[in-house]
């Protein structure tokens, strides 16, 4: 039971209390019960009842200790536990409510011009702790009955629908409202989710599913969450398809939270979600909105199977199904549900190219971020994190982005149909449980044994912790005279911390393409190894792609004679090159330098080509690496500024003309260009900057016209 003391209008302090009634198996004879337990006070006496299921039998309780520095409460007893029987152990507790986002959390707001407050919960990673007392450990699942005291003028929501809504009255005869839910399904504590609030909400049903999206009424009223709501039951439904494991919950509620810290958490069956992840106001007209809300709402249904919105869809079968042994292998959550929170968004916005905004978006920042001699490895053991980190600093790219990388890359070689069977198998047996890597390592292991056509180089273990078990990634550097392929650890060569005694290798998947045509899938899986089929002939055409569309999670470190004939094919046929390879060179070649590799004007050699380059998210990579923020301070006062402001505008006019043309003449006509909303600005920025005179009158005539009507777009 849950009791926050709030009534609409008050000022504060605020607190709530409650009670737990938690029934537990002993394993082993014990005088003592420990449960986690972080900032609050025991209110009443507390009792242990057992061993069931013998009418009366109790346990006295010489005492109840607070140890707030381990975050747990010790139940001294009189008696012992005994190994094999039950108990239920009931403890009284209060706290204080506060104002935050974190744990049970108070939020001020407005409301169709009135103030309002609601109340709303965040217990991932381990702030349930901060609720109620429990064992607050992501492996101990247990099914949970909760119900809710809360002032009559809100609606409490939490994971189950609620079985019953009563009226009772407190020791001054206020009245109260009490709402209780179903038994909820078995799930780890970090999911359990509370909401109070005066929302109004949306509504539709598919395939059994009660969906409702909750938001400030004006909000509702004004049809702000409509998207989401119309996209959220196709997401759901096409996980079940494409998962064949079927969503168990019987109501799925998303809530719109006016001040949330995280973007969206997965909590089963109650959702929740910043304002921005979870509204799309229909004068907007963005593509971009659009994909944003897919993504962090599919993100958080696939936790719901497993575990933002996408991406919280996701987390609905990784993470809430299925969820890691530990925070170790919190990429088991997270980084699954990343990957496939691309394929829910690109389903329900079908417009958006899928492997251009994945390497954008996930591969290409993780790699910026990896390649320190300090981050960490995707997975760590238990003993590690418990040492030199905090279990928030979890949540960051590597587990995110790194682990969706991997996951992608592992797709790819297994090919999807095996890897969507190897999980549908993973699913189903650790369903209501928990896993940690080596689980899913096991049934893909399983798939491809039973089968002939994808034949690996090694155990599906020993490639994949080659990849998870390590820091870092590789950089391979390809000898096109020999046919030589080399790897080490991609690091920075100007660092003098950087040393030879890091000796990591892994075993490598590698794409490639020779001559625009692809080729069959090879493996590195030793420092170096010479593949003869790679060999160049003597033909200045004939040149070599590795890595194709970024399908690993590593960089390509060309020789000069491969690169000088990359660059030629991209000046006289740059189409030859798939789009995404070419934002990789790009990225590549400027990250070689940057790191030691290779020299400046080497990389240059493959931007020659830019006047013919059209697709936005290259000249994004492009601009990024030309044209960082500190730019200006570093070269303005160098010869070579100037000279590279020109080189730049030069490559840069017949794409800005291209799209000046929309802006001037039909701007409409780019509301469904994902990459024109996202980076149009930047290119129209850096036109300006390099002092293109259309550029600056186009600028002045917006403003004007922005001035006049600030409705103006």
């Amino acid at each position: 039971e849950l009791w926050p003391r709030v009534r609409p209008g008050q000022a504060g302090p605020f607190a709530f209390s409650g009670q737990v009634n938690i029934t537990v198996r002993c394993r082993q004879d014990t005088d003592a019960a420990v449960l986690h337990s972080s900032g609050l006070r025991s209110r009443g006496a507390a009792v242990v009842r057992g061993p069931l299921p013998e009418p009366g039998a109790a346990l006295e309780v010489a005492g109840l200790r607070q140890e707030e520095a381990e975050e747990v409460a010790v139940l001294e007893l009189r008696g012992r536990l005994r190994a094999g029987r039950r108990y239920v152990l009931q403890l009284g507790f209060q706290g204080r409510l506060e104002e935050g986002v974190d744990g049970l959390f108070l939020t001020r707001y407005t409301d169709q011009g009135r103030s309002s407050m609601l109340i709303a919960s965040q217990l991932e990673p381990t702030y349930a702790r901060r609720v109620y007392p429990c064992f607050d450990e992501p492996a101990m699942k247990a099914t949970f009955n909760i119900r809710i005291v809360h002032d009559p003028s809100y609606v409490a929501l939490s994971n189950m629908p609620a079985i019953d809504v009563s009226e009772m009255k407190d020791e001054n005869g206020s009245l109260w409202t009490v709402t209780t839910f179903n038994t909820s399904l078995k799930m780890s504590t970090y999911l359990t989710a509370f909401v109070i609030c005066d929302f109004d909400y949306v509504t539709r049903t598919e395939r059994g599913n009660k969906i409702r999206i909750w938001a400030r009424k004006e909000a509702v009223k004004n049809g702000y969450v409509d998207y989401a709501l119309n996209i959220t039951g196709p997401v759901l439904s096409f996980l079940e398809d494409l998962l064949n494991v079927s969503y168990p919950l019987p109501k799925t509620d998303l809530v719109a939270l006016p001040d949330f810290g995280a973007g969206g958490m997965e909590n089963w069956g109650l959702m929740t979600f910043q304002e921005s992840s979870l509204m799309y106001l229909p004068s907007d007209k963005l593509t971009s909105r659009k994909a944003m809300i897919a993504i962090i709402v599919s993100h958080e249904l696939g936790h719901q199977a497993c575990g933002k919105k996408f991406y919280t869809f996701i987390c609905l079968w990784f993470g809430n199904l299925v969820t890691m042994n530990w925070w170790n292998d919190l990429w088991l959550n997270e980084g699954l549900a990343s990957y496939f929170e691309y394929l829910g968004a690109t389903f329900v916005e079908p417009k958006l190219s899928l492997d251009k905004i994945f390497y954008d978006h996930v591969v290409q920042p993780v790699l910026r971020e990896d390649n320190e001699i300090g981050v960490r490895s995707l997975s760590e053991s238990e003993d590690k994190i418990k040492g030199s980190f905090s279990l928030m600093s979890l949540f960051d790219s590597i587990t995110y982005n790194k682990g969706a990388s991997i996951t992608w890359m592992l797709s790819g070689f297994l090919t999807e149909k095996l890897f969507i069977r190897a999980l549908t198998s993973y699913l189903k047996e650790f369903s209501f449980s928990n896993a940690n890597q080596d689980d899913l390592w096991t049934h893909i292991q399983m798939v491809v044994d039973a089968q002939d056509e994808v034949q690996l180089p090694a155990s599906v273990k020993q490639i994949m912790d080659s990849w998870t078990c390590q820091n870092g990634f590789p950089v391979l550097t390809l000898n096109l005279t020999t046919g030589t392929i080399s790897q080490e650890q991609f690091l920075n060569k100007k660092n003098e911390n950087s040393t030879d005694s890091y000796n990591n290798t892994w075993i490598i998947p590698i794409s490639w393409m020779r001559n625009g045509s692809s080729q069959p899938l090879m493996w590195l899986d030793k420092s170096s190894k010479v593949f003869p089929e790679i060999q160049a002939s003597e033909s200045e055409y004939d040149w070599i792609l590795l890595n194709v569309n970024l399908s690993g999670y590593y960089r390509v470190n060309y020789d000069k004679l491969n690169l000088k004939r990359l660059a030629r094919v991209l000046e006289s046929d740059p189409k030859a090159i798939p789009a995404v390879s070419r934002f990789q060179l790009i990225d590549d070649v400027f990250a070689l330098t940057q790191f030691g590799y290779i020299q400046i004007e080497t990389a240059l050699e493959l931007t020659k080509y830019l006047a013919r380059e059209d697709e936005l998210f290259i000249w994004n990579v492009v601009l990024l690496n030309l044209v960082p923020e500190n730019l200006e301070g570093t070269l303005k006062n160098y010869e070579v500024y100037p000279l590279l402001k020109k080189y730049l505008l030069k490559r840069m006019l017949p794409i800005y003309h291209y799209y000046a043309g929309f802006i001037h003449q039909n701007v409409d006509a780019l509301e469904d260009d994902y990459f024109a909303q996202v980076y149009l600005e930047k290119l129209f920025a850096t036109a300006c900057w390099l002092g293109l005179q259309d550029c600056l009158n186009l600028s002045s005539e917006l403003y004007a016209k922005w001035m006049d009507n600030p409705e103006y777009k």
